[in-house]
């Protein structure tokens, strides 16, 4: 076995071409991006000629991952949480189909929002799809848990839910690898009706699921994901979920006095938890997200006034856990090994890139609205959505991918016109395309500007999928030709792009104003190159 010092990301990753890895597909968003990257980039990888693609939308990830599963090989989909929203259609129709060849889901959540939009836990996506997941505390446990999540998948025929959060996967630590598999040979299901999910097939695919659950149980027992560690101190026992179990270990470095069961795989282990609950007088539960565990015990058959954690006060409600609230948690305010940010650390609010294009589309675009009132742009995903800040203060939403083009169609129907949509080419080739559709069936007049900056830019400079392909794109889409326009964003091009834009917005319809110059990032890593 070799050793090396990747990213949490990247553990889990090279877990998975050791595993017998044969495709992976995904969506960039931060922080799931560097399991596919690192993919990518691999060496082996490439001379294995492992599938590795980013696709339009995390949806469409995951449903070619599950054709590959169909074909007997092993699949791994990455995105991060918000991403799962889009997939989820997949995501809980794949728990009744069931896989042939092993298929993980590489779910990265991201507590306390440092590059999203919002908040929220996959496990309990996981729990409500009924299928297993594995949540790593460290990156050895990363990359252990690509062999375990594959080799779980396919003993149960289940996809399995790899949960990653912010801290683990962009943290390093040295990782031990285990002998590579080969990949599966080809091979269709036995059962060719398997992903046939007409209602018929899909009530017994239901009952099949939930005869599995007393199983996955007994897999988390058993789980080397899961561990009880006796205390002589039963006062309180403590449930560690994840990376928690690394903060509780950093207020113990001598070792903890009270009885541990670390949590890795779900479902919840119900002879470990009964256990702990039974040998101690209180119980704290540490875990990174939602109180998904706090809540289920709190149904347990016991006082739930011993169950203490983020819904009581113990821990806040919302953001990271870190070795400081896990010390306060125990009451170990004097503890040394707290973790506070220096005084002297500033905060920088985040700020457009000089020379960035989308500064002069702003302008432009703000120069061109002065006549109308304010609060009639939608924005969407992506470095634009910086354009809310000063000097620009030049959009008034952003809500998920997509959202820009169908909020600024809703708010037209209202009697907001014109009202403008500000979407990036890879968003749009996301999820923009649609509500772009339904714009041109209703005859909206709406102002759909494409911030083309020739790339995936917020996300690490990823193709994105409709490069190249924009105006034709919106022509299909039924736009009239003349009214889908391309600027160039430059100061020197500032009076044109001003007329252009002045003159959709006078167009009782529907117009595409493309505004295409190379996110200057990207530019300068291909001088470079």
């Amino acid at each position: 076995m070799t050793a090396f010092v990747p990213l949490g990301n990247e553990a889990l990753a090279q877990g998975a071409l050791d595993a017998g890895l044969s495709g992976v597909y995904a969506y960039p968003g931060t922080p799931s991006t560097e399991i596919t990257e690192y993919i990518q980039r691999s060496p082996e990888a490439q001379s294995r000629g492992v599938k590795s693609a980013w696709a339009a939308n995390e949806k469409t990830a995951m449903e070619a991952a599950l054709g590959m599963s169909y074909a007997g090989k092993r699949a791994l989909v990455c995105m991060k949480h918000v991403g799962l929203n889009v997939a989820a259609d997949p995501f809980m129709n794949s728990a009744f189909t069931g896989v042939h060849g092993g298929l993980v889901y590489a779910i990265a959540d991201d507590p306390s929002m440092h590059s999203s939009q919002n908040e929220q836990d996959s496990r309990f996506f996981a729990k409500f799809a009924l299928i297993p997941a594995i949540e790593p505390a460290n990156q050895q446990e990363a990359y252990d848990a690509a062999f375990h999540a594959f080799e779980l998948s396919e003993k149960h025929e289940i996809p399995v839910m790899v949960r990653m959060t912010t801290r683990l996967s962009h943290s390093r630590a040295d990782v031990r690898r285990r002998e590579p598999l080969p990949e599966n040979a080809l091979a269709l299901p036995r059962d060719l009706l398997q992903f046939v999910l007409l209602p018929a097939i899909a009530w017994h695919k239901y009952a099949d699921l939930l005869a599995k659950q007393d199983e996955f149980v007994a897999d988390s027992e058993a789980s080397p994901f899961n561990r009880y560690e006796d205390g002589p101190d039963t006062s309180l026992g403590i449930i560690a979920c994840g990376i928690s179990y690394n903060y509780l270990m950093e207020n113990f470095p001598d070792g903890c006095p009270h009885p541990v069961l670390k949590i890795g795989q779900y479902p919840l282990p119900q002879a470990l938890v009964a256990r702990l609950v039974e040998a101690c007088d209180q119980v704290l539960v540490l875990e990174e997200g939602m109180p998904l565990v706090e809540e289920m015990l709190r149904g347990y058959p016991f006082d739930s006034g011993r169950v203490h954690g983020r819904l009581d006060g113990h821990l806040p409600r919302a953001g990271e856990l870190n070795p400081t609230l896990v010390a306060r948690a125990l009451g170990r305010e004097d503890s040394r090994r707290l973790f506070e940010v220096p005084s002297v650390v500033a905060e920088r609010p985040p700020q457009l890139c000089q020379g960035c294009p989308h500064a002069d589309t702003y302008r432009a675009l703000n120069e061109a609205l002065e006549s109308y009132s304010k609060g009639r742009v939608f924005s969407d995903i992506g470095c634009y959505t910086l354009g809310v800040l000063p000097p620009f203060n030049a959009i008034n939403s952003c809500v998920d991918m997509g959202a820009s083009v169908t909020m600024a169609k809703g708010a037209a129907d209202a009697g907001l016109v014109p009202a403008v949509a500000v979407i990036g080419d890879s968003t749009f080739s996301h999820s923009g395309m649609t509500g772009l559709l339904d714009a041109v069936n209703a005859h909206s007049p709406v102002t759909v500007i494409i911030m083309d900056n020739l790339t995936t830019a917020m996300t690490g400079g990823q193709e994105s999928a409709g490069q190249g392909h924009l105006e034709a794109i919106a022509v299909g889409l039924g736009v009239e030709e003349e009214h889908v326009r391309v600027i160039t964003p430059l100061p020197r091009q500032h009076e044109a792009n001003v007329g252009v834009i002045s003159e959709e917005l006078g167009y009782e319809g529907v117009s595409v104003i493309i505004a295409r110059r190379e996110c200057i990032e990207t530019a300068k890593r291909k001088r470079k190159a």
